[in-house]
């Protein structure tokens, strides 16, 4: 802060109204979420569609998922490092512009290997996004902000769970082009989006002309002055730590699970409940919107106990064991149910529960990694997500070989791991200790 700057802050400080700018940035971020997701889905609701045109049995559709699914797990830690380095502004609009560009050019494919190289090149794009949207508001929101953020964002993207089956079914319908045409408007909007990021967002709070001063204030008096110079990601400390694996192994299971439902649910439906194509994206997009109001919820009441209690670890062990257990039982009777809609009722329930748990899990990453969150959150997402890539390939598995209960009794079993490992996570104790000077 320049000295011209905290002369203004000390004399009118207090009685000056503070901005709200770091919403507008949380704004940014949702709709990036809501972005990747849109992109994400479309590959799951596409699915009957592309298998029908080259005659694709379900498990060469589950290995070209897995393309998709192993980029994106493999480039977490690099795609988070990418965002620690050069920061959220560059990163993030590098990576939406990549992903999108490939989106598009995956409506050139000729063949299931055309189709996977076209996939995985679009993970690898992808799996830099969560991490540094996270990163991005590691500098710009409160410590009692954090789940509610966090569970904002993941609504965003669930948000688009939601409403991408109906509206690539209605696309599809609608043009020559099939499964392609929604394809090219995905790509068309988060082209259009990133030109907006780079435009809007800054790094700090400080660089930002819509901050004023008693915001500017608000935020360094919680998170503490932002520290100049260029830091190393402390990997070593990071990696070392006991409960970054614990988290990690947690994760696992949450993402296997919530794989599990973004890649194979539409098919699930049509194969195992006999949902016509043309009634899949409404009967999809169902327990989607349960998922929303958990994302939403969770934040929220983790959020409130933290403001009640004092007790971050408290505040965030108790939504995550809950919402796991929920889901764990919630699950099963979807699973062994007959009537689809009853089904469909439980798996709204299972997703629900299950999402409670998302917003908090990152909104740890931002406890404990600090300015280093991007790194700590690719750490814990590149774990998550060979979870959903096994969950890509063995669901498919085991649904031709075993039913798809069987498939669903897995993601029951994972649930309650996931809660017993809830009870190990400490939100109160930072990952890393740093040196005052710049590395």
């Amino acid at each position: 802060m320049t000295g011209a700057r905290a002369a203004i802050l000390g004399s009118v400080g207090t009685r000056l109204k503070a901005s709200r700018t770091r919403y507008l940035v949380l704004a940014c971020v949702v709709a990036a979420y809501f972005i990747t997701y849109l992109d994400r889905v479309l590959l799951s609701v596409a699915t009957p569609f592309i298998e029908k045109e080259f005659s694709f049995d379900t498990i060469t559709m589950g290995w070209v998922l897995f393309s998709y699914s192993i980029a994106y797990a493999l480039f977490q830690i690099p795609g988070g490092w990418f965002g620690d380095k050069v920061g959220p502004r560059t990163a993030l609009t590098c990576v939406v512009v990549w992903w999108s560009a490939l989106t598009a050019l995956t409506t050139l494919s000729w063949s299931a290997t055309s189709m996977a190289v076209f996939l995985f090149l679009i993970g690898m794009g992808e799996a830099g996004s969560f991490p540094i949207a996270n990163r991005a508001l590691s500098r710009w929101m409160l410590p009692s902000e954090r789940a509610i953020a966090q569970g904002t964002t993941h609504a965003g993207s669930r948000s688009a769970a939601a409403i991408t089956p109906v509206v690539v079914v209605a696309l599809i319908g609608m043009s020559s082009l099939g499964w392609r045409l929604p394809f090219l408007i995905f790509a068309a909007v988060g082209i259009l989006w990133a030109i907006g990021w780079y435009a809007f967002y800054r790094n700090t709070p400080g660089e930002h002309a819509r901050v004023n001063e008693a915001e500017l204030a608000r935020i360094t008096d919680a998170l503490g002055p932002f520290k100049t110079g260029k830091r190393a990601v402390p990997w070593k400390q990071i990696l070392s730590n006991r409960q970054m694996w614990l988290l990690a192994a947690m994760y696992f299971c949450y993402a296997y699970d919530i794989g599990t439902f973004l890649s194979w649910f539409p098919k699930y439906l049509n194969a195992a409940r006999g949902i016509e194509l043309a009634k899949l994206g409404l009967f999809a997009s169902l327990p989607f919107v349960a998922g929303l109001i958990g994302d939403i919820s969770g934040g929220v009441l983790s959020d409130t106990l933290l403001k009640r209690t004092g007790d971050v670890k408290f505040a965030r062990r108790a939504v995550l064991a809950g919402g796991f257990f929920v889901s764990s039982i919630a699950v099963l009777f979807a699973a062994y149910t007959e009537a689809p809609e009853v089904s469909i009722a439980w798996f709204a329930l299972a997703l629900f529960a299950l999402e409670l748990t998302v917003g908090v899990s990152w909104a740890v990453t931002l406890d404990v990694g600090g300015e280093f969150a991007g790194s700590v959150s690719a750490v814990m997402n590149t774990t998550g997500n060979i979870g959903a890539a096994i969950a890509v390939a063995l669901t498919a598995w085991l649904a031709t070989h075993y039913g798809w209960a069987s498939a669903f009794a897995v993601i029951a079993g994972l649930a309650l791991v996931a809660c017993l490992l809830s009870f190990t996570i400490d939100a109160s104790k930072p990952m890393y200790r740093l040196a005052e000077e710049p590395a």
